[in-house]
């Protein structure tokens, strides 16, 4: 009785500690996925703050402004502009 009382007492010792072992487990995997959804979160602010800067950077605006003040480029006049048509096109 005393053998099996010990054996029993053992088997309850060695599942309480896989009980306490796996619900740490869980616990902690929690605590990873709920940093790595929050990292998620942050990172789809950034990208679209991102996309916004991009679409700021293309603005025709924008492009026409850098092209004039910083390249020195200039819209042709319109006597200086030729049509050419592709050969062969109806």
């Amino acid at each position: 009785m005393a053998k099996l009382n010990l054996l029993l007492l053992l088997v309850l010792v060695v599942c309480a500690l896989g009980l306490v072992t796996s619900q740490h487990k869980a616990r902690k995997l929690f605590s990873e996925l709920e940093r790595a959804q929050a990292r998620a979160r942050e990172l789809d602010v950034e990208y679209g703050k991102l996309q916004l800067e991009a679409s700021t950077w293309a603005l025709h605006a924008r492009i026409e402004r850098v092209a004039r003040d910083t390249l020195g480029m200039r819209t042709p006049d319109a006597r200086q502009v030729r049509v050419v048509g592709v050969a062969g096109a109806r």
